[in-house]
């Protein structure tokens, strides 16, 4: 087969639908890498206008400009858009499209996961945009404490946007974190072992773990506040045993790690782009992969770093002061390594290191003032004044925009395939930074000098009027810049000269393709033997396009790539992607639809919604599996690999979702234990009493389940069929429902007191997993029934397993949790 016979063939098979339905049935993750970028742009344009609008308000004192509610809107929709709608959507966008470049993929592990993600998003994000066009939007700031943010400060519909919206939102987070996770683990050019990884892959797969452990969180602390506000179930109420700092416990176990989540990502670009500027090696590989990972670990040490005022006893000041001096030492760690790279090659003056150099300058300062907040003394002093206001933008304006700037400006060429020929840049490089620090040192000044954050205005006479007036001017000369940046974006990407295939003479995969990147990445899969695959063999583009190496042979009009072992990076097994699909339109629409009956109070809408989730996520299923047994398939290089294996995509898609879910039931027992022994008006009126039978099911269920589903599991191994086993795990999945149930039945009414409310999630909680294990145990029956299931084709029963064993888990743990005070007592 020729060349361009081969591209053919391959663009066919992987290429979206062409026009306006392309854009609804896509999952390629470069279009949906593109997709995400360019709809986190829109929202960064968003929260900059606010921005202004915010640097408008305060230029002068005693300002009219805006009232003092349209002002909580704007200041708290800023700071919603910038951490949830920007930050965190760019670094998703950028790693969809990088990742499987960089890593010798075709695409990543679950190209429908991508696009689902991609509209949970977009819808979730507009939802929060019309509650501000309406003049509705959260009001209670980016953090929505409560009480401000219950009911008894914020009746209205405003808050339930942010909960609802958010939540929405951070589906899309989840999906793409288990998305990277296992690309980075398992879908990698054969040869390419964890050492040889690209340090950007080591990055990518770092922030997604924090993500799956980072966020749960907070969307358990949504979930919470949401059935108070719609339901009066009192888990922030002082009166009925709640309390409003479990939020700030919840929301800063999110919140802390989040800032690393937004620096980590762009460190990663920055330690991929800096040794090409310097023309050398990143120094210190393993020292940099290292600290990344001590900064992810400690960094779920800080969350009271920002309560400090809250209260917290002497001894935990000191701990928490302590941890949060210590996270300077593995940033130092990288910065020395970058410094190094610097020393020991030869730096290129061009724009993407223009911006890491402003990175540099700029997150230093970020750090420096971040070691001071550190300091408790201190940090009592300028708490919730402005000076936090410029600490949090000089970290992440300067820690996570410049260096993503860097990278825009970096792999840009490989977008559009052109070279740069405006030179725009150049001059919004210089409005953005002067800007930029003119702005935030003013901040910092004015905040020292007392002006309090999330105020409308202040009195004149303070001192504060010519400071804030130059930060104003600086905001706006900072925006002229950001906006010469899309615009020098634009030109060059839609009118400039053609550019070569490797602009920068780079040493990673991603350059080893025609630029803009094929539809399906590489012709045929590369076998790598070196962290810098290109400087090893110039010619390995050539051989790639040529079929030398993998799957060079397109065959059936399969979208095909290779699985491989986790840590040495041998090929495992051959993986048929899905194609083109609306799919993941439709199961985000109807996840949209959920969220909208709890917002407008429609509640009759939520169970359909769930049973259309139910139903879609199904036929998802049910096409991933295929139809026969298929032997060994030829791969190319002589190697035969088989496309059927045990531990699937799907099976550590499982693994690393339970991940995330465990997560989120650690922090609902957290949060129990903390109203139990922390909160006031504790006891409550009465304690949960065991009951016989509810124990009996409790334990059938949970011993039952996972030992039937295991001795399935055996039989269709032997060939044999599983469907008694998976019959009788049914049974026992029931009668843990039915036990969660019960625990529900036998509470007072939840909105009595804490201890009642989170007692009734628990069971909520246990109940929804045996359900969930049910429903996937049916799901099993009727794929056995259909003959889908055979002892080559058994990973949906060791998915089963994984979430069989998780439903028993909790089951067990959280009714003891739930009936231990009232065997205590």
């Amino acid at each position: 087969m020729n060349d361009l016979r081969r591209h053919r063939l391959l663009t066919r098979i992987w290429a979206s639908e062409p026009g306006w339905r392309g854009w609804f049935t896509t999952v390629n993750h470069t279009d949906l890498g593109r997709m995400f970028l360019g709809a986190s742009v829109v929202f960064f344009l968003i929260g900059g206008i606010l921005a202004m609008l915010i640097r408008v308000q305060l230029a002068s004192p005693r300002s009219a400009f805006v009232g003092a509610e349209t002002y909580a809107q704007l200041f708290t929709m800023h700071g919603t858009i910038m951490m949830f709608l920007f930050a965190i959507p760019m670094f998703e966008g950028l790693t969809i499209y990088l990742l499987p470049k960089m890593l010798g993929s075709r695409d990543l592990a679950y190209p429908r996961l991508s696009a689902y993600g991609f509209w949970c998003y977009v819808l979730g994000g507009s939802m929060l945009i019309v509650a501000l066009l309406a003049g509705i939007a959260p009001d209670s700031g980016w953090f929505m404490y409560p009480p401000l943010a219950s009911t008894l400060g914020s009746p209205g519909i405003n808050s339930d946007f942010w909960l609802l919206g958010i939540t929405f939102v951070e589906i899309s987070a989840i999906a793409a974190a288990v998305e990277i996770v296992v690309t980075v683990l398992r879908f990698r050019a054969p040869g390419m072992s964890l050492d040889r990884m690209p340090i950007y892959g080591w990055y990518a797969l770092v922030t997604a773990t924090m993500i799956l452990t980072g966020f749960p969180p907070l969307i358990l602390g949504s979930i919470l506040l949401e059935l108070e506000r719609a339901f009066g179930m009192p888990f922030f109420q002082v009166a009925e045993g709640g309390d409003s700092l479990l939020w700030q416990h919840l929301f800063w176990l999110f919140g802390h790690p989040e800032v690393y989540i937004i620096f980590l990502p762009a460190a990663g670009a920055i330690s991929t782009i800096l040794p090409v500027m310097a023309r050398t090696e990143l120094i210190g590989y393993r020292w940099v992969v290292a600290a990344a990972i001590s900064l992810a670990v400690l960094s779920f040490g800080l969350w009271v770093h920002h309560m400090f005022t809250t209260g917290i006893p002497h001894m935990g000041l000191a701990l928490f002061s302590a941890a949060s001096t210590l996270v300077a030492v593995p940033t130092a760690v990288q910065l020395f390594a970058w410094i190094g790279t610097l020393w020991r090659g030869t730096p290129e003056m061009r724009l993407p290191m223009m911006w890491i150099l402003a990175f540099f300058a700029t997150f230093v300062i970020g750090g420096l003032t971040g070691v001071m907040v550190a300091v408790v003394p201190f940090d009592w002093q300028v708490h919730d004044t402005h000076f936090i206001v410029a600490h949090l933008h000089y970290v992440l304006v300067g820690g996570f925009v410049f260096p993503m700037l860097a990278a825009l400006y970096y792999w840009m060429p490989h977008v559009t395939g052109r070279k740069r020929f405006f030179r725009v840049g150049d001059v919004a490089f210089w409005l953005v930074t002067l800007g930029f620090h003119a702005t935030f040192l003013a901040v910092h000044w004015v905040g020292l000098l007392g002006q309090r954050r999330r105020t409308e205005t202040y009195e004149p006479g303070q001192g504060w009027e010519v400071i804030n007036l130059i930060s104003s001017i600086g905001g706006f000369v900072m925006a002229i810049g950001f906006a010469l940046v899309i615009l020098d974006v634009a030109m060059n990407a839609l009118v400039a000269v053609r550019g070569s295939r490797n602009p920068w003479r780079a040493g990673t995969l991603e350059w080893a393709m025609p630029t803009p990147a094929p539809a399906y990445n590489f012709a045929s899969l590369p076998e790598v033997s070196g962290r810098d695959p290109l400087h090893a063999d110039p010619d390995l583009g050539v051989k790639i396009a040529r079929g030398a190496f993998y799957l060079g042979e397109p065959r059936e009009g399969r979208r095909e790539t290779l699985m491989v072992d986790v840590a040495t990076g041998r090929p495992a097994s051959l993986v048929v992607y899905p194609g083109n699909s609306a799919l993941p339109f439709q199961l985000a629409l109807v996840t949209g639809l959920f969220f909208l009956g709890m917002l407008l109070k429609t509640y009759w809408l939520v169970p359909l919604a769930l049973a259309g989730v139910a139903t879609l996520a199904i036929r998802w299923v049910w096409t991933i599996l295929p139809a026969r047994d298929e032997g060994p398939q030829p791969v190319g290089l002589g190697l035969s690999l088989p496309r059927d294996v045990a531990e699937s995509p799907g099976w550590w898609g499982s693994l690393f979702l339970l991940l995330a879910n465990g997560t989120l039931f650690g922090s609902l027992m957290f949060g129990y234990a903390f109203l139990w022994t922390v909160a006031p008006n504790w006891p409550p009126p009465a304690w949960l009493a065991p009951s016989g039978l509810q124990g009996a099911l409790l334990l059938a269920g949970a011993a039952g389940a996972p030992l039937l589903v295991r001795l399935a599991d055996r039989s269709l191994a032997r060939g044999d069929s599983p469907q008694a086993g998976l019959a009788g795990a049914a049974l026992a999945l029931g009668a843990l429902a039915t036990a969660a149930g019960m625990l529900c039945l036998a509470l007072p009414a939840p909105q009595r007191h804490a201890y009642d409310a989170t007692v009734w999630v628990i069971a909520g909680y246990t109940g929804f997993h045996a359900a969930l294990a049910l429903l996937m145990t049916l799901v099993a029956m009727a794929m056995q029934a259909r003959g889908r299931l055979s002892a080559a084709r058994i990973a949906p029963l060791r998915i089963l397993r994984l979430w069989t064993d998780w439903a028993a888990f909790v089951g067990l743990v959280g009714v003891a949790a739930a009936l231990l005070p009232g065997l205590v007592a």
